[in-house]
């Protein structure tokens, strides 16, 4: 039940990698200045997310690069201070650590170094999280890494709807927006009005709830929706929010959720040591006084063997128990 966000009479059922296409498209239709780069995304992204893109609108606004993450963000970059508004393709998060030097010390810092005559509006885009069998190189969680740096957005959408209006807004922004796709969530599908606008920064309230306040964002918010329908018929009524940016995150919501329940629990795929979870419990613990745990991966390398691999999963049943022992 998404009770802000709500899709309405104009939605369709497409996948969460078909409402990416269906964003992108729709920007640069609209904008000129709306251009994509990137390897392999000519023949339409490894997971479909610029299918049909190039055909349309020809290899001089969907740009096939060389294999070379820091080159492909060096010349974003570039293309963005000189008035151009582009798409970064990483292909995975993971890559992207090959570029860190044009994120971090270019596009992040330029607006602030340059007292903004300089302005750096790309939209960085390096799906993330565990990757089915792919190993500890291909399936890492980042997003805390990003959110610690000043000068970005970062965004996590779960749903194809947020990847539709989130994917729009992050491509109208004028800052740098690392906008992280879950790598296994491309071919789920839900509703998706195309009319529909998403702020950046405004976290959807996904259930209602009075003894338990739930935060997560990413594949990891659709875990806790299982959860929460769990605990549901135990009468445990929780309250769960997905933040959907990360930074900015919508502090406002969470903190007017806390106060009312008394109880916060954030989860994350991504490492617990050093998460975005600790931000937002510190932040409610000392604004509300409510009792706060947290819930991440272990810090150790995701494992390619599956149940190496499922020791770095926060499964429902985790969920489910640590509500169960905060609530009593």
């Amino acid at each position: 039940m998404v009770l802000n966000g709500a899709t309405g009479a104009a939605a369709q059922e497409i996948s969460y990698a078909q409402a990416a296409v269906r964003a992108v498209r729709r920007e640069m239709a609209m904008d000129e200045r709306v251009v994509v780069l990137g390897e392999d995304v000519g023949r339409g992204g490894i997971f479909g997310q610029y299918s049909g893109l190039q055909g349309e609108f020809g290899p001089q606004r969907v740009i096939d690069t060389p294999i070379s993450e820091a080159a492909i963000m060096g010349a974003g970059v570039g293309m963005a201070l000189a008035g151009m508004r582009p798409v970064i393709e990483m292909r995975v998060v993971d890559f992207a650590l090959c570029g860190m030097d044009e994120i971090v010390n270019q596009a992040a810092k330029n607006r602030f170094m340059f007292g903004g005559q300089g302005r750096v509006p790309l939209v960085a885009r390096m799906p993330g999280g565990i990757w089915d069998a792919s190993a500890a190189q291909h399936s890492q969680s980042l997003e805390a890494w990003f959110a610690h740096l000043p000068g970005v957005v970062v965004v996590c959408p779960s749903t194809p709807q947020d990847n539709h209006s989130l994917l729009r807004a992050a491509m109208q922004c004028g800052d740098p927006v690392i906008y992280i796709e879950h790598k296994t969530l491309w071919g789920s599908t839900g509703p998706v009005d195309e009319t529909l606008s998403l702020p950046l920064g405004k976290a959807a309230v996904r259930r209602q709830g009075k003894a338990l306040t739930l935060v997560s964002w990413s594949r990891q918010a659709l875990i806790c929706e299982q959860a929460c329908a769990t605990l549901a018929t135990e009468g445990v009524d929780v309250e769960l929010i997905d933040l959907r940016t990360i930074w900015p995150w919508d502090r406002e919501q969470v903190l007017a959720s806390c106060a009312k329940t008394g109880h916060l629990l954030v989860v994350h795929e991504a490492v617990q040591a050093g998460g975005f979870g600790a931000e937002i419990a510190a932040t409610a613990a000392e604004a509300t006084g409510c009792r706060v745990r947290r819930l991440g991966a272990p810090r150790i390398p995701v494992g390619y063997a599956p149940v190496l691999e499922a020791q770095s999963r926060i499964g429902v049943d985790a969920i489910a128990s640590a509500v169960r022992s905060m609530v009593g």
